[in-house]
């Protein structure tokens, strides 16, 4: 059993430990308040965004563009967000617990020099050095300090890669904040641009829709290009829901750009706001914990103390007895 100052030390030592947790938990949730308010300013625009775009591209057959076309995957890049700092539960082993998983699946097909990763954050920065995968540079004040130009910077250098054809598939892997108690890893598709999203819903009962589905566009296009050599002077629109102004490539080369960027920095955000959620509630977590192990010494000292006190009496009254 444990003597009375030993147990005074522990006292001591779980005490200091529950100011700090307790500190760093004002801390996080102050940092969220801050956080939060960002990401639920920038997510509805980002996802009105990505629906005005998707639903355009899906409805309008001469919306093509490079951004969105499907082709055999050569060489992949993955966007991943972490934190630069521990002390957060789950959030970075999750990431990097993901991101072991797509590069096992990647892999096999494409070996590991056919991987490019843009870690945004220490951690995964120090994981992806030791996996030994291709790095393509250093993003760890982004995860301290959202900075949109490096966003911008980071989204155009991906997009010329993509362009040029050293990126076949861009994917990124981060923590959607829902609550302050939910956050969700999420892995989504960055590039090509994914249409079949807004083609998923249902529209069997919206007579009122002109959206195409894929197949439809490309009967639609089949149909202008007979139409064309029959009669070049009468063209005819395939959809009348969209005006374009001042022309369909002006439009898609101010569109997609400002999508893009504006999807990196909203997952960024979204990380951020997920990582003060997860250690907001790590702390509180750690807090409790303390808590419960100070009930549980205060009692084994004050047991330990009232049992030294009896002992005391036990020997100053055998004492009186035998004399």
């Amino acid at each position: 059993m444990p003597s009375l100052k030993e147990i005074k030390n522990r006292l001591t030592s779980v005490n200091s430990t529950r100011k700090i947790t307790s500190a760093m938990k004002m801390v996080a949730s102050s940092k969220l308040h801050h956080a939060q308010q960002m990401i639920e300013n920038m997510l509805p625009y980002e996802t009105m965004l990505e629906h005005i775009l998707k639903t355009f591209l899906a409805s309008e057959a001469d919306a093509t563009t490079v951004f969105n076309v499907e082709r055999p995957v050569k060489r992949v890049a993955l966007v991943v967000y972490a934190s630069n700092s521990s002390l957060c539960g789950g959030f970075n082993a999750n990431v990097i617990r993901l991101l072991q998983h797509i590069v096992d699946e990647y892999s096999e097909k494409l070996g590991k020099d056919n991987i490019i990763v843009y870690p945004i954050g220490r951690k995964v920065a120090e994981k992806t050095a030791k996996m030994g995968l291709h790095v393509a540079g250093d993003f760890t004040g982004l995860a301290e300090k959202p900075n949109v130009k490096q966003c911008i910077e980071i989204a155009r250098e991906i997009g010329q890669k993509f362009v040029s054809g050293e990126i076949d598939r861009v994917e990124m892997i981060y923590h959607h904040f829902k609550s302050a108690g939910s956050q969700i890893l999420t892995r989504k598709n960055f590039l090509p641009i994914d249409i079949t999203e807004e083609l998923k819903r249902d529209r069997s009962r919206d007579l009122n829709s002109t959206v195409t589905s894929k197949e439809a566009q490309e009967y639609l296009k089949k149909k202008a290009s007979v139409q064309e050599q029959k009669q070049e002077d009468n063209v005819r629109p395939l959809n009348d829901n969209f005006i374009v102004e001042p022309d369909m490539n002006t439009v898609l080369s101010q569109l997609i750009p400002k999508y893009l960027h504006l999807m990196l920095y909203t997952a960024l955000l979204d990380s951020i706001a997920s990582e003060h959620a997860a250690r907001m509630v790590a702390m509180q977590t750690a807090t409790d914990n303390a808590d419960e192990i100070l009930r549980e010494l205060n009692l084994q000292y004050n047991k330990s103390r009232q049992q030294a006190i009896t002992n005391e009496l036990l020997d100053i009254v055998g004492g009186s007895v035998n004399s």
